[in-house]
């Protein structure tokens, strides 16, 4: 089950390594966004197998986010 890859979007650095390091502590891959537009087009690229998004994020929300990329 492991090693497939998570897009982590979070916009304060202490979460988003607290997840990094958990997921890949268990096998997993993961890509980082830090908002909204970015999330978007790294998941247009990469097609993660799991996006884990922050809903309050600078420029577009997460909410806004997942909508498009949906």
């Amino acid at each position: 089950m492991a090693n497939e890859l998570i897009l982590i979007v979070e916009d304060n650095a202490k979460n988003l390594k607290l997840a990094r390091d958990v997921l890949r502590f268990h096998g997993y891959r993961t890509v980082e966004a830090v908002d909204g537009e970015s999330a978007i087009a790294i998941s247009v690229e990469q097609l993660p197998d799991l996006i884990l998004m922050d809903i309050q994020l600078p420029g577009i929300d997460g909410i806004v986010a997942m909508k498009r990329i949906r």
